[in-house]
This record gives C-alpha cells, sequence and structure tokens, in this order.
C-alpha cells in the first residue's frame, strides 16, 4: 500500500448539541451520494442511522453509528454521534478514531452548552473542524449572530467561507466567498444564485480574510501590505490551513429542506484531512464499539491506525495480553453488511472472533494510537429492580453484556444482597436502558430513582500503617503518607523505598493496588484528588508472597484515611439558561434555593441569558419543572463542571462491596477465601 492510498478516504465524525439537526444532514449525505434511495425521517423513525429499536421509537440518536459514501473519487467514513448529553460517552470513544469533524450548529439556538463542550474536546485532540450553522430557515435564525458566537464562545479562528441569502421563511442557500470554494448547493434558490445582500457578503468575505490573516503570519504580512487577500491565495490557504486545524469554515444552510448539504460534503472532501499510517507500518489499532450478535458473538468495532489485518490472523491485543483469531472482518454500514476479508492502515471495521476485547483495547502496537478524550462524567447510580426472581441470572448477564458495551455504566454487582447498581448520565439513559432490555433481552427491568455519586478526598495530612505477618505464612509491612491534592487532580502515587528494602516486583504489586484500594473510601464513595507516597515498606525472605501486598496495601490506605477523616465532594453542573425576561426573576430565586451561582443576567432582546454553577442534588427535578416554569419557552443547558467539596451538613454513604479493610481480621479470613459470607 502506497503512502498516497489514504487519500482517497476520509474519517469524520458528525457532531452537534441535540436537536442540531445532526441525523437530517447525515441522511441528506447519504442520499445525495446514492448510498439511499429514500430520504428517511428522525421523526418517524426511518433514518438510516438510527437503527435501533429505541431510537426509532424515541427518534433521538442513543448509539454512534457508521455510515460509508462516496463523494466522487473520496470515500467517507461517517460517525454520526448522539447529541443527547446522556450519550456523550458514545461522542468521547468517536473522537478517537476519526480524523476531521463537522460540528452542527442551529441558526436559532446557537452556540449550546454541548457544542462548547465537543468542541473543546476536539481541539484538545487538534482535529481539523468544519463548523455547519443549519437551520437557517427557521424562526429566529440569524447568521450573523450564531457567527458572532461562534467567534466569542468557540474561537476567533471561525472562517465564513459562504454568505446565507436571506433567513427564516426567506433563506435561500449560501454563495460561496470565492473561487473553487465548496461548490453552490443545487438545490439552492435562484436568488442565492444571483448573490443576495451585498452587504453580508461583504462583511462576511471581510470577516474571511481576517480569520485567514490572524491563522498565518505569512498572509497577515500580505493582508496589511495589501489590504486584501484575492481569489486564488484564498484557495490555497483555507484548505492548507483547515487540514493543520489551524482555521474553521463556517458553512450554512437548511438541511431539513435538503439546502447546504452539498456543500458541506464538498467541504468535507476538499477540506478535511486524509488518515495518515500506511499497511507497511507496525500493526497498530484501536477498539472503539461493542455489539453482540447472536450467531457470531462479539462484534469489535476497530479503527487502524497501521498495518494490515486479515480473516484468520492471529493478532494481539495488548491492553489485555492475549493473542486473538480474526474469524471475520466486515464492513457494516448502517443495516448492511460485507466480508471485506481485510482492514488496512487509515480505514474502520467490525472484527469477529475477539472474545476478550473491550472497548479502549490497543491492539498491536501502540505509537499510533491516539490517547483517550474523557468527556463523559457519570453523576447518577441507579438501582436495578425485577419482579420475578427467576429472571435474576438473566438480568445480571444482560447487564454485564451492555456494560462491555459501554463501559461507563461501570455495572456494580452486590452479590451478597443480590442488587445491581449502574452508573448513569441521566434520566433519558435510564428510560432508553429500560427499554433496551425489554426489547433487546425481553427483560422487565425498572429502576429506582437516582442517587447523586459523590467522591472523598482526605481532610488533612497523614499516615497509614500495615504490618501484615499473621497469620503465617506471609508477610508484608507497608507505610504510606496519604495528602491532599488540587481540586481534578485525580491520583498521584509515587514510592520512596529502596529496590533492597522492598523488592521492584513488589513496589509494582502496590502500585497496582492503591487505585484499586481507593475505590471505595471511609463512607463507600471513591477516594480522589490526592497524593499517595510509599515511604517505608519491606518484605521477608522466606515468608513473603507477593499476593501478601495485594492485601496489605487496602488495608494500609484505609489505615490512613481513617486517621486523618475524608471529606465529600459532589458533583457540580455548568449551566446555560435562556428565559423570557418576564420569568427571569422566578427562575434566578429557584437558582438561589437549589444553593445555585450565577453571573449578571444579559438581556438580549425580550430574553434574558444566565450562565452558571449548580450542585447536581439539589436540581435532580430542575428540567422538569423549569419547562413548566417557563411555560415551555426557556432553553436550559447543562454540562459537567467539577466536583466541589459539599457544605458541612450534607452526608451521604454507599454501601460497600466486599469486607472493609478496616476490618483486618475479618478482612484477611476473606481475602484468603477463609471466609464463605463478607
Amino acid at each position: 500500500m502506497n503512502a498516497n492510498e489514504t487519500d482517497h478516504l476520509r474519517n469524520i465524525g458528525i457532531f452537534a448539541h441535540v436537536d442540531a439537526g445532526k441525523t437530517t444532514t447525515t441522511e441528506g449525505m447519504l442520499f445525495r451520494s446514492g448510498r439511499i434511495r429514500q430520504l428517511g425521517s428522525v421523526d418517524d423513525g426511518t433514518s438510516q442511522t438510527d437503527f435501533l429499536e429505541v431510537e426509532r421509537a424515541r427518534g433521538i440518536s442513543v448509539k454512534a453509528a457508521s455510515a460509508r459514501f462516496q463523494r466522487g473519487e473520496i470515500t467517507v467514513n461517517l460517525i454520526d454521534t448522539p447529541g443527547h448529553v446522556d450519550f456523550l460517552s458514545e461522542v468521547e470513544r468517536s473522537i478517537r478514531v476519526i480524523d476531521g469533524a463537522v460540528l452542527i450548529l442551529s441558526a436559532a439556538e446557537g452556540v449550546q452548552a454541548q457544542t462548547e463542550v465537543i468542541w473543546h474536546a476536539l481541539r484538545e485532540r487538534g482535529i481539523p473542524t468544519l463548523l455547519y450553522v443549519n437551520k437557517m430557515d427557521r424562526t429566529g435564525a440569524s447568521a450573523e449572530r450564531t457567527l458572532s458566537e461562534i467567534r466569542r464562545l468557540l474561537t476567533p479562528l471561525a472562517a465564513p467561507v459562504q454568505a446565507p441569502v436571506g433567513a427564516e421563511e426567506t433563506f435561500g442557500g449560501a454563495v460561496p466567498l470565492f473561487a473553487r470554494a465548496m461548490a453552490l448547493d443545487r438545490s439552492a434558490s435562484t436568488g442565492a444564485a444571483n448573490g443576495g445582500k451585498s452587504e453580508l457578503r461583504d462583511a462576511f468575505r471581510l470577516a474571511l480574510m481576517e480569520a485567514v490573516a490572524d491563522a498565518d503570519e505569512e498572509m497577515m504580512l500580505h493582508y496589511l501590505e495589501h489590504g486584501d487577500i484575492n481569489e486564488d491565495e484564498l484557495a490555497e490557504a483555507v484548505p492548507r490551513l483547515t487540514k493543520e486545524a489551524g482555521l474553521f469554515p463556517v458553512l450554512f444552510g437548511a438541511s431539513g429542506r435538503g439546502i447546504g448539504i452539498e456543500s458541506v460534503m464538498d467541504a468535507m472532501v476538499e477540506l478535511l484531512p486524509s488518515p495518515k499510517g500506511t499497511a507497511g507500518d507496525p500493526l497498530s489499532g484501536v477498539v472503539f464499539r461493542m455489539e453482540r450478535d447472536p450467531v457470531m458473538g462479539k462484534i469489535a468495532y476497530v479503527r487502524l491506525f497501521g498495518g494490515i489485518m486479515r480473516n484468520r490472523d492471529s493478532v494481539v491485543n495488548l491492553t489485555r495480553g492475549v493473542e486473538e483469531k480474526v474469524t471475520q472482518i466486515r464492513r457494516i454500514d448502517s443495516r448492511r453488511s460485507e466480508d471485506i476479508g481485510e482492514l488496512r492502515a487509515g480505514d474502520v471495521a467490525a472484527v469477529f472472533g475477539w472474545s476478550e476485547a473491550r472497548i479502549g483495547d490497543i491492539i498491536g502496537s501502540e505509537s499510533s494510537v491516539p490517547g483517550e478524550t474523557r468527556l463523559a462524567v457519570p453523576l447518577l447510580t441507579v438501582q436495578a429492580k425485577w419482579e420475578e426472581e427467576a429472571r435474576y441470572p438473566a438480568i445480571v448477564a444482560a447487564l454485564r453484556e451492555l456494560a462491555e458495551e459501554d463501559p461507563h455504566l461501570d455495572l456494580q454487582w452486590l452479590q451478597e444482597q443480590r442488587e445491581l447498581h449502574v452508573k448513569v448520565m441521566g434520566p433519558i439513559q435510564v428510560e432508553v436502558l429500560t427499554q433496551v432490555l425489554q426489547s433487546r433481552y425481553g427483560l422487565d427491568v425498572r429502576f429506582g430513582e437516582p442517587s447523586v455519586i459523590y467522591k472523598e478526598t482526605p481532610a488533612g495530612t497523614g499516615e497509614g500503617f500495615i504490618a501484615y505477618t499473621m497469620p503465617k505464612p506471609c508477610w508484608a509491612i507497608l507505610r504510606f503518607r496519604i495528602e491532599p491534592g488540587e481540586r481534578g487532580s485525580g491520583l498521584r502515587y509515587e514510592s520512596l523505598e529502596r529496590p533492597e528494602r522492598l523488592l521492584e516486583r513488589y513496589q509494582n504489586e502496590v502500585a497496582l493496588r492503591v487505585p484499586e484500594a481507593l475505590q471505595q473510601g471511609l463512607f463507600g464513595w471513591e477516594v480522589t484528588d490526592l497524593r499517595v507516597t510509599l515511604v517505608e515498606g519491606a518484605h521477608h525472605v522466606w515468608h513473603t508472597h507477593p499476593l501478601d501486598f495485594a492485601l496489605a496495601t487496602p488495608m494500609g490506605i484505609m489505615d490512613g484515611l481513617n486517621r486523618i477523616g475524608v471529606k465529600l465532594l459532589e458533583p457540580i453542573l455548568s449551566f446555560k439558561i435562556s428565559v423570557p425576561e418576564e420569568h427571569g426573576g422566578k427562575v434566578m430565586n429557584e437558582l438561589i434555593a437549589m444553593r445555585g451561582e450565577f453571573g449578571p443576567p444579559q438581556l438580549r432582546g425580550e430574553r434574558m441569558e444566565l450562565t452558571g454553577m449548580l450542585p447536581v442534588a439539589t436540581s435532580l427535578d430542575f428540567p422538569a419543572r423549569f419547562g413548566s416554569m417557563t411555560k415551555g419557552r426557556g432553553i436550559l443547558s447543562t454540562s459537567f463542571a467539577e466536583y466541589r467539596e459539599s457544605p458541612p451538613d450534607v452526608k451521604a454513604e454507599r454501601m460497600r462491596r466486599g469486607v472493609n479493610p478496616l476490618d483486618q481480621s475479618k478482612f484477611i479470613l476473606y481475602m484468603r477465601k477463609a471466609l464463605a459470607q463478607a
């Protein structure tokens, strides 16, 4: 495979805040490329990429879906991601495997909370991105306002490559701002083709030139000297800077009417980059999605960054430390599937035969695989409940399977209590889980009221000590220093003990067990934002076994936390609210009652905008109340912001799994399988 063979391939993700028109746009691309013969509808449940029963019933995307189409000589692998915040885990997994992105915004709502979350994740990864302003035909749509918001809230390097003609009911399409820019939509009206308002066109062309000048030093010098950037210079600079993620073209359309889709498709193939890597590179890939086929078993969706993989190859799963055989490689495109026999660098496909594979596993070498992007932070936990006790084993199996497909569910199976708990992002995800368990497994499961997921952090600095020397044979001595860390810093661990005092293999065992020991603190929540240092350790030449340190580490850590004490941390949301001005006072009073914090309200026309922070614990039912409070005219968007120290009067404790290491005698017996029941 030549290095330029991937020039004919694009891996592109489609992202948006919910209801910005993402799936409608994707459907339009598949139709215009000839991939489907009839346009589907999100509302009617007939779209190609919403293929799950629950998606069709609810009219929303809950799973990332892949589709493939041709645009000229270019093959596009398209990943259509969910827009609802409850399914943000699908978005973060998709970001890892794409080379370019289209971020869709509504011209009526502008930049919304999840738009910003996705944008920052794309920037963190340096992914070249197009911005598509959709729904230009909607009441309240404004290209100027939306572009201004994009440049203020997302990036000043947003560069309009088109000027829209009209807005709301008069919207007729968009015209290119320089020659060889995205072709004018065949579906645009004659008014658009004739150019529309020259003042807006001139203003947007000026914004384009300024963005190009800001993104490139040579262009800046040229612009300052000549006061203009000509057609040929723009035609060269815009694709080059976009592929370098130094410039972000903005396009306009109304996908529901089929306007603007052709331009976005052209921009995707002309302005977004092809994959890197060749078949001659070492095998390097990542599993980004898991499904299960009733006949073939597990399906691992893989993006290959280097090398080549064929049917019947034995491949190393670096993460699991196992080698597994590929039984089949299939191209799964919406509802169609074909055996392709091989997967080459730069492409994506479904691999069958890997029983051990999990989401996030590295295949082959990790050298070419980008790091993970963390967006989804489940803030709630719910308990599964069922009527028929005989269905308990089937429910356990179903939830374990679903947790493999979405690791953020983090299934907690309390076997002694026969309880099942999962972590969720919000109420919509709970409803979807209920429907999936019914439609896919035939199981009637309901979930209890959601509980907030708190965390713990050390209240001060101190030490934990354990001398695990009885009952023989065993010998493990550990002393830890535990210190609070900065908020959001997670766990930082290091060892100061010399290898001659504590052998390296024993130190490795301690390092492995410290994060596990911190999964449950004094109140049963994960302990975070701390520094743990091993300051003393000792083994015995004859009596020590490596597993002694697997037992000693949690006892030493919990001893330290018990001496120091912990503080409770609660999750905080950032929010953005827009309401008619007459409802503003009532909403602000509600926010204050929920311990919310917000800045001075901003008046925009007849509406009031508020941004601030809000505890999850006090606002669980706020979205439902907000709708009635504003008579359905308010807009509320939220996203996870941070964990913050809870007020002293907040008490929250979670049932512990297993035996508490503070009860050292019982814990030792339990871990040594000498205690039948916890």
